[in-house]
């Protein structure tokens, strides 16, 4: 703790994003009275305060539209996931003599524990990650979790011990500038998601899909002897490498997964292959299989991923809200026998929807379509192979209502948009929330 303190003691420190993270450092920093200069850097005029007993005193703010200007007056500069690290701005603080960091880099630089598990992919990694933490706790070990699932590193930062577990959900801009790797890691899946913006509140992404998959590889490319990667084995890495090449696998030992037939209260093959890669992680960190399928036995899932709502009517009811990519909710719509009544549509991500409306048409007895910039691309795709059974709606309240008119007993009516949730819904998790609500009135 002493070394952090010397980092940041008497420094000109810029929080560059004020968002649930650095809100969190900020804290930190506060309770442990660090005596440094903090200016808060922000594109927005107004900010949602997260942790609202902030000290505000002696704190200097740069908001609005030059909030990133003059960062090479810093020494430090903690960085948001998703600020561009190729921003001139960047570059030119780095060049003066200015340290980038983030909490992330943080942790990993200073923790009290190295038994880290750190979490990765397009899909399945809050599942995934979920699921490890399950299996650690049913162990009786002290295991705590955090990351890009929405719980940040510096909540518990300080109560860390050497012999505790930190499972960690990391997203490829958490990791885009990571220099050390967790001593497990594990990589679910990659496609092209983060390739193209979708919220115009942060339009950051990845140049290119080598881009992409250079900053996820992050998570094993510093890897040591003695150190395990937990691979998928669908991932092809061309020209990958231990030391050279396109991508960098690291020095850890490669453990491959695929599927695993747990009993689970998950739904559809993709939760078997997040299961068995929770599993192998497991196994690395010296977990019994029996503990190991008592805890993904005992795991309900997190909100929002094929979340069941509820039966009424005689029809279930589920949440797939966070499937915002046709890819995702064409795995969704395949982890079901029963007719379908579906919610789909939303704002645009620049995906292409031809195999999501044969996959519709395939599985679906009606669908209705949730306004949006892509909503109008998906409706013609729908057409275009003779789908018509489908209904625009302008609300959730209207849609639910739609769907529940539609269904008949024993259908499934799942919300699982295969699109972002910006336009009608403020994210996805006001979207899911919103149809929990309607389907409850129902």
């Amino acid at each position: 703790m002493s070394s952090i303190r010397e980092k940041f003691k008497g420094k000109r420190v810029a929080l560059l994003g004020f968002g649930i993270e650095n809100q969190a450092f900020l804290g930190w920093l506060q309770k442990q009275k660090i005596e440094c200069e903090i200016v808060i850097c922000d594109q927005k005029k107004e900010l949602d305060l997260v942790y609202p007993d902030l000290n505000q005193d002696n704190i200097s703010w740069n908001l609005g539209i030059n909030f990133d200007k003059n960062l090479e007056k810093f020494d430090i500069i903690l960085r948001v996931p998703g600020y561009p690290l190729f921003k001139p701005e960047i570059k030119k603080a780095i060049r003066a003599g200015a340290e980038v960091t983030s909490p992330t880099k943080l942790f990993f630089e200073f923790s009290s524990t190295k038994n880290i598990i750190g979490v990765t992919g397009t899909k399945g990694k809050g599942t995934t990650s979920g699921l490890i933490v399950e299996i650690i706790s049913m162990a009786g070990k002290k295991v705590y979790w955090g990351g890009n699932i929405g719980i940040p590193i510096f909540n518990f930062f300080s109560k860390l011990k050497k012999t505790d577990y930190v499972v960690l959900e990391l997203s490829s801009f958490q990791l885009e500038d990571l220099e050390v790797s967790p001593h497990v890691a594990v990589i679910t899946n990659l496609s092209r998601e983060h390739l193209k913006p979708a919220d115009p509140i942060n339009p950051n992404y990845h140049k290119s899909m080598e881009d992409y998959i250079r900053a996820k590889l992050n998570v094993v490319k510093f890897q040591k002897k003695g150190d395990m990667a937990i691979l998928n084995k669908k991932i092809q890495f061309s020209g990958a490498s231990t030391r050279r090449g396109q991508y960098q696998l690291g020095r850890g030992k490669k453990i491959y997964f695929s599927k695993l037939d747990h009993d689970s209260r998950l739904i559809g093959d993709h939760n078997k292959e997040n299961i068995a890669a929770a599993a192998k992680a497991a196994k690395a960190i010296g977990i019994r299989e029996a503990v190991i399928k008592k805890g993904v036995k005992k795991f309900k899932g997190l909100p929002h991923r094929i979340e069941f709502v509820g039966k009424f009517n005689r029809n279930k009811y589920y949440d797939d809200s966070f499937a915002t990519i046709p890819e995702s909710s064409i795995i969704a719509l395949k982890s079901f026998d029963a007719p379908i009544i579906l919610l789909a549509g939303g704002a645009d991500k620049g995906s292409s929807f031809k195999k999501f409306a044969k996959e519709i048409k395939k599985r679906t007895r009606f669908t209705v379509l949730l306004n949006g910039k892509a909503t109008p691309k998906l409706k013609k795709e729908l057409r275009r192979i003779g789908y018509m059974d489908m209904q625009n709606a302008d609300s959730m309240k209207e849609a639910v209502r739609i769907a529940c008119q539609q269904a008949k007993t024993e259908d499934v009516v799942l919300l699982s948009t295969g699109c972002a949730s910006f336009g009608m819904f403020n994210n996805y998790k006001e979207r899911g929330d919103l149809f929990k609500k309607e389907v409850k009135k129902t």
